[in-house]
């Protein structure tokens, strides 16, 4: 089968099409033909060597979602997985691939009428919207800003806080033009990437009562200050990189304002939970209540440059390959 590998950590072009055997399908695991593949923030991040390189070694078919058919299924999986149209998440590499294995566990059935493609877009990064909104302790008409909003776990943060009668809802971005998109979507205030007023929104939000950040990198702490007393920072997302490491001593120079800061992972969440809001958002999807945001849809051959776009920013929602 095809497969896109990383030949070097770093830039795009490090990663190569190559020739590689089927996987083998384990105990508790499903064998998926693939139709859509979702590119995402983390992918980048390890081919980037972010997160270092010693658990991820040369030769790594990244991609975290996959959506498809099942084509086998292992020894202690149910065989009436056999033909289903699913989601999978595969841990974090496999997914660039003509075929991909995931556990039983980590499969979730599409609904009528919903796309392999938008499967990929909505499939993980709905659930981690949801439960970092859950994480931050959100509560109705409290204001949000979602700092990284373009992206595809931004816009379904902006989506849910809107949905659940959020009193305010601003973004980052880089230009009006985003703004209005995510205007759409629900935002009501616009904010550029330093937190400034982007545009002619007028009065720019003092501070928010919870942040969503999926960015990261050395200006993490302005956006701390940005925290109403008693607000909360949620990171999901590191793509600009970790902050400096003394960034917590804006929590203790406001001290008296209690705010604070968590990190939060998809990971910590019980399977039947996870499982549970992720089909519920596929079925909100296939009944047009949550939208799904797609980029491009570009041929597996072309990864190199779906992870090019996205190192230059230019990617509004998720690319989605396709073997």
């Amino acid at each position: 089968m095809q497969a896109v590998t990383i030949q070097t950590f770093g830039d795009a072009d490090g990663m190569a099409v190559v020739d590689l055997p089927e996987p083998s399908v384990e105990p508790g695991q499903v064998l998926i033909e693939v139709e859509a593949i979702g590119v995402g923030g983390v992918d980048a991040v390890i081919r980037r060597g972010t997160l270092g390189t010693s658990g991820f070694r040369t030769g790594l078919v990244p991609g975290s979602e996959v959506a498809g058919r099942v084509i086998a299924v292992g020894d202690d999986a149910d065989g009436a997985w056999m033909n289903r149209r699913v989601w999978a998440f595969n841990g974090l590499g496999g997914g660039y691939a003509e075929r991909a294995v995931a556990a039983v566990d980590d499969v979730t059935e599409l609904p009528d009428g919903l796309s392999a493609t938008d499967a990929v877009t909505l499939g993980s990064t709905g659930p981690v919207a949801h439960f970092a909104l859950a994480h931050a302790r959100f509560s109705k008409a409290e204001s949000v800003l979602v700092r990284g909003a373009a992206g595809s776990i931004g816009i379904m943060a902006v989506q849910l806080a809107a949905a659940d009668g959020a009193g305010a809802i601003g973004v980052t971005t880089s230009s009006p033009e985003r703004g209005q998109r995510l205007r759409a979507l629900g935002a009501t205030h616009v904010l550029d990437r330093a937190g400034s007023v982007l545009g002619s929104d007028g009065a720019d939000p003092a501070d928010f009562d919870v942040i969503i950040d999926i960015v990261g990198g050395p200006d993490l702490p302005a956006f701390l200050e940005r925290l109403a007393p008693n607000g909360r920072l949620v990171s999901v997302g590191v793509v600009a990189g970790y902050p400096l490491a003394d960034f917590g001593m804006s929590l203790l120079r406001s001290f008296q304002r209690s705010r604070s800061f968590a990190t939060f992972s998809l990971d910590t969440v019980p399977v039947p939970e996870r499982d549970r809001v992720r089909a519920e958002q596929f079925a909100s999807a296939a009944r047009g209540d949550l939208q799904s945001v797609v980029h491009d849809v570009l041929p597996l051959a072309r990864a190199a440059e779906a992870h090019r776009r996205m190192d230059a920013g230019e990617v509004f929602g998720r690319i989605v390959l396709t073997p």
